[in-house]
């Protein structure tokens, strides 16, 4: 008899094949003699919409809201049908005792599983699989160690709560939204608050006014000293009204003392943090780190699950530590001499059960990782992880911090020096100063300056604080942040600028902001929603008071707003008239780019032309695409250059798929001899 493994995705069931033995391959699976890998694409189920519910409910219009079925159940993503039919084949097999569930390690893997299993209604034996790294040691010791389904019930029943808490309110206050003011207005529990954080930092900068100040100085010994405590004047002749009273004043020394401060190593990352640095360092997106991260997982089995609160690590995996150390040896000097002493750990309090939630943290693997095969990319977020994971075998970073204070008079002046004692983890990376030695040093000469300054507004908010500030609220979960900040750009609600560095709303978020309640603007609502899940995943909480509770809600949230006298502007309207029945145009950012689209009928065209791949004879820019009477032909919008696409075909370079069939029709199995060009062709499809 066989088992059925189910991993998340194809990459990750080849890895479980590979090790499980798993030799025959086919299309959805692979089988050996004690198990069949098969996998999900991502969600192979979704819940069902309101129309397959309840027909009524497929027209938008207010009479129908909100929506409160009392079962919703779920359906196949029309995509991905044909692996979910594969893996219904693969369940009734008369050969097949029971299912393993492989997919990722948490609430969303779980639901993915849980629902394939639903659906096609398997009746045998389920088992969990519950692996933090996909190295072949942890598949093997993972496949050792799997536990009852049952011992996961609650964390479905959490991640059903959630799914169907997002149904509720989303599709509710989207639809009441849209249907009141007649344009694509997306709310959420988790989007919108988030997006009041933006806002909310707009708004700061909106109302700052720059301050001009000035600050009086003492220059003495190469430093300069601040006035203690420090005081800032609003106007030059305030200062200088200091410096009169302090003219012909020799200063005294009056007290020199040194501290020193012992500063311990960062904890491992846990996503979140490692987003924020990432992007603070090297511009990336959340999502961008998360998919690079995630490859780094999967791929090339360099790190351990990516999508982790946790900064802390069990105290099981203390005899793992010499081995991740001696696999990082390979790409760092410092781990190779990190080895040569035991590896010993320096930062114990790091191993802490209690603080350990799904997963641990973001840490190097055993596996020893060929820096060549990473891109320019991985490599930058491998060496973070990395990094911040040896930097727990070394010792603290100890500072000495020297205060002098010299008086004049009742004022004073304060100068601080930093030396570094002991570089510890931080390897140097802070500047040693040592500044002058004020031993033996009594009195000071008067030499005063005045400093003008400018108050300046706070900068926007980038990916990297916003991030915190969702986790420090408790908005979505690692796994899910990241497609927030997606999905309110998608949305059109939100703009990242274009170098990345910042983000800010658009007139269309701001106005959403303004017409719903306050309550899904706030944090605090929707992180008690996720207390609350959290509470379901522990079996704390009952997943049915839950869903009345946001059953509530809903009710709540569409009644304001179909109640609401506010006033709604679509900036989105143009001019512009449909020519098939004249009603206004609107413009929408699409992945394929601006369209005109009639707010009454389907007619849409392009708002501008699309860039093609082309490149212009004369300048060897990229032309666009123009539709004309006659058919579609390349311009340049840089010097005028026209050409027709048909005439071009012989420039366009020929696809893979092209070479091969090129390839068959001149390497026939009947020729002799293999031609000249089926042999340029194969050496060109080699390199």
């Amino acid at each position: 008899m066989k088992k059925i493994v189910i991993a998340e995705k194809p990459s990750v069931a080849r890895d479980l094949a590979r090790v499980l033995k798993c030799t025959n391959s086919n299309k959805n699976y692979f089988e050996g003699e004690d198990y069949i890998v098969t996998w999900a694409l991502g969600h192979l189920l979704t819940l069902k919409m309101p129309e397959d519910i309840n027909r009524e409910w497929l027209e938008w219009k207010q009479e129908t809201l909100p929506m409160l079925p009392k079962g919703i159940g779920i359906k196949p993503l029309p995509k991905t049908r044909g692996q979910l039919k594969a893996i219904e084949s693969l369940t009734k097999r008369k050969d097949v005792s029971g299912c393993i569930i492989a997919t990722d390690a948490g609430r969303e893997g779980e639901l993915v599983a849980r629902w394939i299993l639903e659906w096609v209604r398997f009746p045998k034996k389920v088992e969990r699989l519950w692996i933090s790294s996909q190295t072949d040691k942890a598949i093997l010791e993972g496949f050792r160690k799997l536990k009852p389904a049952r011992d996961y019930e609650n964390l479905y029943a959490a991640a059903l709560s959630r799914s169907i808490a997002d149904w509720l309110i989303g599709l509710n206050v989207t639809r009441a939204l849209t249907v009141k003011y007649k344009d694509n207005l997306s709310a959420g529990r988790v989007q919108t608050p988030t997006l009041g954080f933006v806002r909310g930092q707009e708004e700061k900068i909106e109302k700052f006014i720059p301050e001009n100040y000035f600050e009086v100085n003492l220059n003495a010994l190469g430093q300069t000293g601040k006035l203690n405590p420090t005081s800032r004047f609003k106007t030059r002749a305030e200062a200088e009204n200091l410096l009169d009273r302090l003219k012909g004043k020799l200063g005294k020394v009056s007290v020199q003392s040194s501290k020193e401060k012992s500063i311990a190593a960062p904890h491992p990352f846990d996503l979140t943090e490692l987003q924020q640095v990432a992007n603070t360092m090297y511009g990336f997106s959340a999502k961008k780190t998360l998919n690079i991260v995630q490859s780094l997982y999967e791929t090339h089995k360099a790190v351990t699950y990516p999508r982790t609160d946790s900064k802390y690590l069990p105290m099981d995996i203390q005899s793992t530590m010499l081995e991740r150390v001696n696999a990082a040896g390979r790409n760092f000097e410092l781990a190779k001499s990190i080895s040569k002493k035991g590896a010993k750990v320096v930062r114990n309090d790091v191993f802490n059960d209690s603080k350990v939630t799904d997963h641990f943290a973001l840490i190097p693997t055993e596996a020893s990782i060929n820096a060549d095969r990473l891109s320019t990319d991985e490599w930058k977020i491998y060496k973070l992880i990395t990094e911040r994971f040896l930097g727990i075998f070394l010792e603290n970073n100890v500072v000495s911090t020297q205060t002098i204070v010299v008086q004049f008079g009742d004022t004073s002046f304060q100068f601080k020096q930093k030396k570094t004692i002991h570089s510890g983890w931080k390897l140097g990376k802070e500047d040693e100063k040592s500044g002058f030695d004020w031993s033996g040093i009594t009195s000071v000469q008067p030499n005063f300056s005045i400093e003008k300054g400018t108050i300046t507004p706070p900068p926007f908010l980038n990916e990297g604080s916003l991030l915190k500030k969702m986790e420090e609220k408790g908005l979505g979960t690692p796994a899910t942040r990241a497609e927030i900040i997606e999905k309110l750009i998608s949305s059109e609600l939100m703009v990242r600028s274009a170098d990345g560095k910042s983000l800010k709303t658009t007139p269309k978020g701001r106005q959403l902001l303004e017409l719903v309640n306050p309550s899904l603007r706030s944090p605090e609502l929707t992180a008690a929603w996720e207390e609350k899940l959290e509470l379901i995943r522990l079996g704390k909480f009952s997943p049915s008071k839950f869903k009345s509770a946001i059953e509530s809600s809903a009710k709540e949230l569409v009644g304001e707003i179909k109640n609401s006298k506010a006033v709604y502007k679509d900036f989105s309207l143009t001019s512009k008239k449909c020519p098939e029945c004249g009603s206004a145009l609107k413009e929408r950012n699409t992945r394929d780019g601006k369209f005109l689209i009639c707010t009454n009928c389907s007619y849409r065209r392009r708002s501008e032309p699309k860039l093609s791949n082309h490149r212009c004879p004369v300048c060897h820019k990229k032309m666009e695409i123009i539709e004309g009477a006659k058919g579609k032909y390349f311009r340049c919008k840089f010097d005028g250059t026209t050409e027709k696409m048909e005439n071009n075909r012989k420039n366009k370079r020929m696809s893979k798929h092209e070479e091969r069939n090129l390839l068959q029709k001149f390497n026939q199995e009947t020729q002799d001899e293999e031609s000249p060009l089926a042999r340029a062709l194969r050496e060109a499809m080699e390199k």
